[in-house]
């Protein structure tokens, strides 16, 4: 069986039934044809682009990212096009690390300083109310 109903198009990629109803809501996924109980069939290349939407969001891209590279906006993108959307996209994630990083740093420095014991001065308080 090449047909998949929204439960076992669930199962099979690991995306919720609700987030596949909004996708199919936002049009980021196309509407599935229905049997004539009304029930939703998904093909294999619902399956397929469903995979390729949790990966994308799965690897941080936001929907309208994932919008661009399914040629939703206007047309349909260029190597280049999605490149510059992941190189973007990449800079955002270092800029976070790097400021993971600085939290780090900071909690460490601060959980350094702390006594752990009884008395009510607390550095790590002090730290935090500057």
């Amino acid at each position: 069986m090449t047909d998949f109903t929204i439960g076992r198009l669930s199962s099979a990629t690991g995306v919720k039934i609700e987030t596949i109803r909004y996708y199919e809501k936002i049009g980021i996924m196309p509407n599935p044809p229905r049997s004539s109980g009304k029930q939703r069939i998904y093909s294999p290349t619902h399956l397929a682009r469903l995979n390729f939407i949790k990966r994308s969001r799965d690897l941080g891209f936001g929907l309208d990212a994932v919008r661009s590279m399914l040629g939703l906006n206007d047309e349909t993108p260029s190597c280049g096009d999605v490149h510059a959307l992941t190189t973007e996209h990449l800079a955002e994630v270092r800029q976070k690390i790097a400021d993971l990083k600085r939290l780090e740093r900071t909690l460490s420095e601060i959980t350094k300083e702390c006594a752990r014991g009884d008395t009510p001065d607390c550095p790590i308080i002090d730290a935090l109310s500057i």
